[in-house]
């Protein structure tokens, strides 16, 4: 079934299945009807010349400058052309595809005055999948993410670049081979187009996305690497969150709890020491916490996908009327507050890596291998997960604080609101790499200790890893070793193959 270009909030699942999965889009009879309502109005303005923000005067500090009515369109269309000049490496397809989509959705929402056909060419783009080409860097989330919307918009002109079938090709060229007609902008569309904050709402979305994945992940890597340092389980005890009761401990907790049943190497008090270190013993503290900044996270996005952005708002009772939605503050601060919390995840598993490796404190081999010297084992790779933890907290510094004025001194304070969500999606990339190499340094820990003795949850992580990277007997080529093991993490795998044997995790 297609996904609703309707205006209204969208979930972060519903975002994932339209920029992940290519799930195609559609505009409801009632949205076109709105957005035919908000275009008229426009059309009224223009008829009777009355002076109006961005449909005959200039933009930013332009704002007093009138334009003429034969230069409406035109003006529209420098908008677009002045305005992309995005720089660097692009985003990727699914982030383009999700901003495309959050876009068209907000303009659904028959408050910015553009003519409907304009926004079913957009669901054309995204129903045929051409991709535009729009570089990573030059939004400062003000006016909206001016530069990477407007790389989009060029393509629905016929100009810049797309992929389509694999291939980067000219703007004209990608729309011709898909069977989707040029649009010629007219008065206000241009603007209509590059006002919000799309483009970060896009990349935060499917950060957050990605950031609920490693959450269960975490859990599930996390009860592997208890086990194979005899975890000590009263720590989990539902009594203990209760007395403190956020949710996503509780959460943590219980899937702790779960997924350790039936172990013969998790211990209790007393049994192998009395209490653990914190990287064990406060996993529902830590994992928990970050669970409900993805949740809060999550809310600030969904609330985004379904508001109106433009600059001016045209309202339904034919008032145009100027404002500051399309400022990305609230989504800067969201973006800010999902990077640092992810890197707690960070943190916690390259503790633990290096915990597995030291010899003195487990009893396990140094390093995870047998004849130590000869071989390093898994010595470097705690370095790789150092080295991303590290990144990750330079990476933490907040973007959202930081303000540069544009257009001389009328944009006189900016969000910053893309680098915040870009932040945040690397971090969780290398948050994914370092949860990686915990995977592989718990199943080779496990080696000394007896797979068999795995309660069922970790047997079918353990086995899940297994069929793809063979234990480590002596030293050989690891990195495609990461790579599997952040595959089967990223894709849901890992939890797929837990939750088959002992249901649903939190």
């Amino acid at each position: 079934m297609a996904v609703a270009v309707d205006g209204h909030p969208k979930t972060i699942q519903e975002i994932a299945r339209v920029a992940l999965d290519r799930e195609q889009v559609e505009i409801p009879r009632d949205a076109w009807d709105k957005m035919q309502a908000s275009r008229q109005i426009i059309e009224d303005i223009i008829s009777e010349n009355n002076r109006v923000y961005g449909i005959n005067t200039g933009f930013g500090k332009f704002a007093d400058v009138a334009i003429s009515i034969e230069n409406i369109r035109k003006l529209q269309t420098n908008l677009v052309l002045s305005h992309a000049v995005g720089v660097g490496e692009p985003f990727s397809e699914p982030e383009v595809r999700a901003a495309m989509f959050l876009r068209a959705n907000a303009l659904a929402k028959g408050m910015s005055g553009i003519r409907p056909e304009v926004v079913e060419t957009i669901c054309s783009l995204l129903n045929k999948n051409v991709v535009p080409y729009v570089p990573r860097k030059g939004s400062v989330g003000a006016s909206g993410d001016l530069a990477p919307l407007s790389h989009i918009s060029l393509v629905l002109l016929g100009k810049g670049h797309a992929f389509y079938e694999g291939k980067l090709l000219s703007g004209q060229d990608a729309l011709s081979r898909a069977g989707i007609a040029p649009v010629r902008l007219e008065a206000k569309e241009g603007l209509a187009l590059t006002n919000g904050v799309q483009m970060t709402a896009a990349v935060l979305a499917l950060a957050v996305h990605q950031g609920y994945t490693l959450a269960k992940a975490a859990d599930v890597i996390a009860s592997l690497t208890g086990q194979a340092l005899r975890v000590v389980r009263d720590a989990f005890e539902p009594w203990i969150t209760s007395l403190r009761p956020h949710t996503g401990a509780s959460d943590v907790a219980h899937n702790l709890r779960v997924l350790l049943e039936g172990s013969r190497l998790a211990t209790f008090s007393g049994e192998v020491r009395v209490q653990d270190p914190y990287v064990l013993r406060c996993i529902p503290q830590v994992h928990g916490a970050v669970r409900q900044a993805l949740d809060h996270v999550a809310s600030v996005v969904e609330t985004e996908s379904g508001s109106a952005t433009d600059n001016p708002l045209v309202l339904p009772d034919g008032r145009v009327v100027s404002g500051g939605n399309f400022h990305g503050q609230p989504l800067a601060v969201a973006g800010d507050y999902l990077g640092l919390a992810l890197c707690s995840f960070g943190n916690m598993s390259e503790r633990r890596i290096a915990r597995l490796m030291d010899g003195n404190k487990t009893g396990l081999p140094s390093f995870l291998t047998e004849h130590g010297g000869l071989n390093s084992g898994f010595m470097i790779m705690q370095y790789t997960a150092a080295s991303l933890a590290s990144e990750c907290k330079v990476l933490a510094h907040p973007a959202s604080v930081d303000t540069i004025p544009t257009s001389a001194d009328q944009e006189d304070h900016v969000s910053m609101s893309t680098t915040a969500a870009r932040k945040a999606r690397e971090i969780c990339d290398n948050v994914a790499y370092i949860l990686a190499i915990e995977y592989l340094a718990a199943c080779q820990g496990v080696e000394f200790r007896g797979p068999e003795l795995l309660s069922k949850a970790g047997r079918a992580a353990y086995e899940l890893l297994r069929s793809r990277v063979p234990a480590l007997k002596q030293d050989r080529e690891m990195q495609g070793d990461i790579e599997q093991a952040k595959h089967l993490i990223v894709t849901g795998a890992l939890e797929e193959a837990v939750v088959k044997v002992i249901g649903p995790l939190k």
